[in-house]
């Protein structure tokens, strides 16, 4: 019985030590906060509306509030996609299988239009950053999703606009996700920094060959290990976040083919 139990601890332990984790580090004079999520143990979730009065979360500690209410908490946190004045999102969003805002695939005006863009899927115990284009042929059955733009990195390649020398710095966020979907990396800049300089974080620093902007100016973090929860001017849109006291569900299972079916 005591060894049994002393093996429990030692899982519970490795579990944790696998759990969301943030750290901060520099790449070519930039300081960067960077959050890894592992989703086979953490439950990565979108958020936009409260429940009882529809009226956007808008900031941290108000989402965290609710999910206390709950039994839950908070742990790491980020705004998720560009917003209307109204905090409605701009493209796609779809929050535990409900559809507030359809797909745009058209090219349009501003970062979101800067095609290509892409958009962050959540299945259970996996997360993928898709080209929108991508998106539309393969369909994937995403429990939560948030369109963005531009895509950051397409396939081990930075989006084909973003130019070495711009002028034009900001501070920015955005996610990359592994291969597998296992893994999803947020980033967001403790300084200005160019689209090319931040895509390069995530394609030549950490390896990453899909990854997705989220916005500038307006971007935010929270970050308990850290000692971060940003507050900002003005409330956010999507907000996605990691809540702790829940269960990661089953992996989804493709459909198996029936044995008598033909190719």
């Amino acid at each position: 019985m005591l060894r049994a139990a002393l093996a429990a601890i030692v899982l519970l332990l490795a579990q944790t030590a696998q759990a969301a984790t943030c750290r901060e580090e520099t790449y070519e004079g930039v300081d960067y906060a960077i959050c890894e999520v592992d989703l086979t143990q953490d439950v990565l979730r979108l958020f936009l509306y409260e429940p009882v009065n529809g009226r956007p979360y808008g900031y941290f500690g108000k989402l965290n509030s609710t999910l206390e209410e709950q039994g839950f908490a908070l742990g790491f946190a980020t705004n998720a996609g560009m917003y209307h004045d109204d905090r409605a999102p701009v493209g796609l969003y779809i929050e535990d299988g409900k559809t507030a805002q359809k797909l745009i695939t058209r090219k349009g005006p501003g970062n979101f239009g800067l095609l290509p863009n892409g958009v962050l899927c959540l299945r259970p115990r996996r997360a993928d950053v898709i080209e929108t284009l991508r998106y539309v042929e393969e369909a994937p059955e995403c429990i939560s999703a948030s369109q963005s733009g531009p895509m950051l990195v397409i396939d081990g390649e930075l989006h084909p606009r973003f130019l070495r020398n711009s002028a034009s710095k900001y501070v920015r966020n955005g996610v990359g996700t592994s291969d597998d979907g296992q893994m999803a990396t947020f980033v967001i800049s403790n300084n200005p920094v160019t689209f090319h300089a931040f895509g390069s974080v995530f394609r030549d620093h950490l390896g990453i060959r899909n990854a997705l902007y989220f916005d500038g100016n307006v971007s935010r973090m929270r970050a308990p290990d850290l000692g971060r929860s940003d507050i900002g001017f003005g409330a956010l849109g999507p907000i996605i976040g990691v809540v702790e006291g829940q269960t990661p569900p089953p992996p989804q299972v493709d459909a198996v083919p029936n044995a008598d079916d033909k190719e």
